[in-house]
């Protein structure tokens, strides 16, 4: 930041309020279910010497096979796979993963995957431009990282609810395979800045939001996508979020969960409407989840280098918080984004000078925020001395909300 003033500790004036009901619906009941944990999931580390000694003769068992194969120099994601370095043993471990170590399958969805990104022309797919301008940024895009560094791609269909845009990109056979062939485009693009190398970045995060998602007419798109997904990008994504997830969902979560592997259930955060800030937060800083989500990031952000660092902190069910940033000069203008994950509660901005007398300036006026509106973003730059103080109240709620914030004060130029 460019001033040395810091934001005082937060003042919390809790209000009482009724305990909530503990009697739940038979929705939320199904919802319990299909969250009910796995273990979470702990990605590889491909570190070759903490392999047990069946993993390793496995890996060397794969390598003799490709050895004597067609496939000897054969590489994917420009790594040779029997370059005996690193990066070549963090994919075919990444091979032997998806299928338990089980050297044969292992090598036969080696083949078939060099098969396919020949004939698909995966390696340069990132490049190409598919004219999908309008999708960029709304139905799947790469967009920050997560708290350890994995690369986000968010996914986002509910847009093809409108039929006239569905009939322009899903309308017939070729643009259903033009439409994959972005989708793994996008894929690609997040692939090319993993590390593949033992201890470092070596899958992505997947979020999808399923608000609004047309179920029966998007069937036949996503069943190719999941197909094309798990037989060529083995142990790419280290973790599946869903958001905005509907009732419904839950119950066939519940139904096929006995068919998923514990390793592929522990890869799964499942969050319904409303909860959808709050668990993306667990997982990625909100500088970088998008304003839509109850985050901090907007589309321009990134292409100003790496996001300003935010501060977090949590509003009580019944309390109001107010963050105060002192030592504001006359004349310096402070500029600041805040965010409640959920809004749905009243926000307030206000100047209070230091000089006694002076009057208290109210920059933004108390006005209930609703609960889809995005970050806000407001600057302010008083003519005396003094400090900010933003006021969130959530004493009308009984519920516990994440929140977010950052500033910068800039100091006026010298005349």
């Amino acid at each position: 930041m460019d001033s040395s003033s810091s934001p005082m500790p937060l003042q919390q004036t809790p209000l009482a309020s009724p305990k909530p009901s503990t009697k739940k619906s038979f929705v939320s009941s199904l919802m319990d279910i299909a969250t009910l944990k796995t273990p979470s999931f702990t990605e590889d580390t491909y570190f070759v010497s903490t392999l047990k000694s069946s993993e390793k003769k496995a890996l060397q068992d794969l390598k003799d096979k490709l050895i004597t194969s067609d496939s000897s120099d054969a590489a994917m994601w420009d790594v040779k796979l029997l370059a005996g370095d690193d990066k070549a043993d963090v994919i075919l471990l990444k091979f032997l993963r998806a299928r338990d170590f089980r050297v044969a399958d292992a090598f036969n969805m080696i083949v078939k995957c060099l098969e396919w990104r020949k004939e698909f022309g995966a390696d340069g797919v990132a490049e190409e431009d598919l004219g999908f301008k309008e999708l960029e940024g709304v139905v799947a895009y790469m967009h920050g990282f997560d708290r350890c560094g994995h690369p986000v791609c968010y996914n986002a269909y509910g847009v093809f609810k409108d039929k006239v845009m569905y009939e322009r990109i899903f309308g017939d056979e070729e643009k259903l395979k033009k439409f994959l062939r972005w989708r793994v485009q996008v894929l690609e693009k997040g692939i090319n800045v993993l590390h593949f190398k033992p201890g470092g970045i070596n899958s992505i995060i997947q979020v999808t939001d399923l608000k609004d998602m047309p179920k029966r007419e998007l069937r036949v798109a996503s069943n190719q996508i999941l197909s094309l997904f798990q037989d060529n990008y083995p142990e790419m994504v280290a973790r599946k979020i869903f958001i905005n997830v509907p009732w419904y969902f839950s119950v066939l979560y519940s139904m096929f969960s006995p068919f998923l592997t514990q390793r592929t259930k522990s890869k799964f955060v499942i969050s319904k409407e409303g909860n959808v800030a709050e668990t993306l937060y667990k997982f990625i800083r909100p500088e970088d989840v998008p304003v839509q989500y109850g985050g901090l990031s907007r589309p321009n952000d990134l292409q100003n280098g790496p996001p300003k660092p935010a501060s977090e902190f949590t509003v009580k069910g019944g309390e109001k918080v107010n963050i105060q940033i002192e030592g504001i000069e006359a004349g310096a203008t402070i500029t600041w984004d805040i965010v409640v994950g959920g809004w749905d509660l009243e926000y307030s901005a206000e100047f209070l000078p230091t000089s006694q007398g002076s009057y208290i300036v109210a920059v933004e006026k108390p006005r209930k925020v609703a609960p889809s509106e995005e970050a806000i973003r407001n600057s302010f730059t008083p003519k005396e001395a003094g400090k900010m103080v933003f006021s969130v109240d959530n004493s009308a709620s009984r519920r516990k909300k994440v929140a977010a914030y950052r500033y910068i004060v800039r100091k006026s130029a010298p005349v």
